[in-house]
């Protein structure tokens, strides 16, 4: 029997592209950022519905899936409420909030044979999932769930992510990890060609790099891989740096190290001073292109079409929010290997 899947909050295709890889028949992918559109559909052959989830009715899901198939439904809703960040916080006026609960109603209703799910470890602290995870278990859902390092599976970043799968033909479980030596910036990056801020790739519009003004070009001069803004001389240091508080802020206006994994890819993973983003040794941060390989999308996905200018915050948003390619694909591998 075949395994055919929706894939609600699809965005650019990240979970999609993984499940294809790994053998399994996307039939459709929903989102509400109608931006996504076309890096979905191009890369993937798969209709892209623009859609929020929240009016979404149960009939209309199980329609995409063929008659006598295994039903895979997807929902890797975003992960903004669930953050280490808004932890603590009052997030429930966010909008997004509500949306495992809306994926929650879909289960409920169409009660596929397979569901996956994808967020930041945190979630597990959350209301909402407790009650997710229990209506699943109400239904007669076989559940596997854990804390993944995605360098145990070859995806080159320091990216941890809760992973959820659940089943009700057989029991499930995550293929064991492939990798022992995580895979490195070089082993990623390094083939493509050098740039300056600012410059764009005449072969490959992604290969675009951020321009810094003349500040920010001479902090990453100073830059060592693997530094902080720490080594640069006082006269370059932000204001809040000087200050006490500011000192345990080692993350931000870094370089990578090539012999190491990259940190996890952001929405603004384009930017310098956003993270650990500067290039190993050119001065530059990460072009989009780079992040999109971290992020183990293949080096000729395309993001945005030919005849558009290529928008850093719209891309950055898209590559930021997947969930790695590669991660995808194990998701896939372990669903079928309880064919």
């Amino acid at each position: 029997m075949k395994i055919e899947a929706v894939d609600l909050f699809c965005g650019a295709g990240g979970l999609t592209a993984g499940l294809i890889r790994s053998g399994i028949n996307v039939k459709a992918g929903y989102d509400i950022a109608d931006e996504c559109r076309f890096a979905y559909e191009f890369n993937n052959r798969v209709p892209f519905i623009n859609k929020d989830v929240a009016g979404v009715i149960a009939t209309e899901i199980a329609s995409w899936y063929s008659k006598g198939s295994i039903r895979l439904l997807a929902g890797c809703a975003p992960c903004q409420p669930f953050s280490t960040y808004n932890l603590g916080k009052d997030t429930t006026t966010d909008q997004k909030w509500p949306l495992l609960y809306h994926f929650s109603r879909l289960i409920k209703e169409i009660e596929p044979e397979l569901v996956t799910m994808e967020n930041v470890p945190n979630i597990v602290k959350h209301k909402v999932y407790q009650d997710f995870i229990a209506q699943l278990e109400n239904l007669g859902y076989m559940i596997s769930a854990e804390e993944v390092s995605c360098l145990n599976y070859g995806i080159p970043q320091t990216r941890s992510r809760h992973v959820l799968l659940a089943s009700k033909i057989g029991k499930v479980e995550l293929i064991p990890p492939t990798h022992g030596k995580p895979v490195t910036v070089r082993n990623t990056i390094s083939k493509l060609e050098p740039l300056l801020a600012g410059q764009t790739s005449l072969k490959d519009s992604l290969h675009k790099s951020s321009k810094l003004d003349e500040k920010n070009l001479q902090r990453i001069m100073y830059s060592k891989p693997g530094g902080t803004w720490m080594d640069w001389p006082v006269s370059l240091r932000a204001e809040c740096h000087k200050k006490k508080s500011g000192k345990t802020y080692t993350s931000v206006y870094g370089r990578m190290e090539w012999d190491k994994p990259a940190p996890t890819m952001t929405t603004l993973c384009y930017g310098f001073g956003n993270g650990r983003f500067g290039h190993p040794d050119q001065d530059r941060a990460i072009s989009l292109r780079e992040a999109a390989l971290f992020q183990t999308f293949p080096d000729c996905y395309k993001f945005t079409e030919l005849s558009k200018a290529v928008n850093f915050r719209k891309v950055g948003r898209m590559i930021g929010n997947a969930v790695p390619v590669r991660l995808g694909e194990v998701i896939g591998l372990s669903f079928r290997n309880i064919l």
